[in-house]
């Protein structure tokens, strides 16, 4: 049986990353690329707030071409809508049979990429989807994957979070109403390492800010 090509959307984060590793055990699957829209002022991923070099280091520990989708800010619907065609005829070209999304129960969320997708003739594959996120949350950290919260929504999670790593401590000091993996927005992480790459990514954390009524820790490779 021949594999399907699926290029996986990259947040740069645990759940994209943990979705990468799921398609890695299927033999029925070769990733063939990974694709991420990134503020094209800023050069960050979108609300993650990523470097874009950190972004690219990430695809190469995973082995995998990148596909940079870039977005003015600010960014209307009319202009995402327009970039999202453009990246559906780039998959086109590069023959993909399906593209993977880490979400893990929003319906409105899920409902939108299919509207995205509808009619273009791609296979929606959502990995991690229906998965108990207590359980998930300990599986990443049992596999050995390492992230770290570059994000933080003061609003549903203490600003003194931003930086911390995702661990087993992190989840204990959740406070009651927290998803453990931050899927309603809580906090987004940065992953560097990880049975996903290659090799880990050397980095540290640098200057925490606040900034459009979120707290960024900002990630930093580590000198030489």
């Amino acid at each position: 049986m021949t594999a399907r090509r699926v290029w996986l959307s990259w947040s740069t984060g645990k759940d994209s990353a943990w979705t990468l590793y799921q398609l890695q055990q299927d033999p029925a699957v070769e990733v063939a690329g990974l694709f991420t829209t990134v503020n094209g002022q800023f050069q960050r991923t979108a609300m993650h707030a990523v470097r874009v070099a950190l972004l690219q280091a990430q695809a190469r520990a995973c082995g995998l071409p990148l596909k940079i989708i870039e977005l003015p800010w600010p960014c209307s619907n009319h202009r995402y809508e327009q970039a999202m065609r453009g990246l559906l005829t780039f998959l086109h070209e590069q023959q993909a049979e399906a593209v993977a999304f880490g979400d893990l129960f929003l319906e409105d969320v899920r409902a939108y990429r299919e509207q995205q997708m509808a009619g273009s003739g791609l296979e929606l594959r959502f990995p991690l989807w229906g998965l108990p996120t207590d359980a998930l949350a300990e599986a990443m950290i049992a596999g050995g994957l390492q992230a770290t919260l570059t994000c933080v929504d003061p609003r549903k999670l203490p600003a003194r979070f931003a930086g911390r790593r995702f661990d087993r401590g992190l989840l204990a000091d959740l406070p009651a109403g927290v998803d453990p993996c931050g899927e309603h927005g809580e906090f987004h992480t940065f992953v560097h390492a990880g049975p996903m790459f290659r090799q880990p990514l050397a980095v540290e954390t640098g200057e925490v800010v606040e900034r459009d009524g979120f707290v960024f820790c900002d990630v930093l490779p580590v000198k030489g």
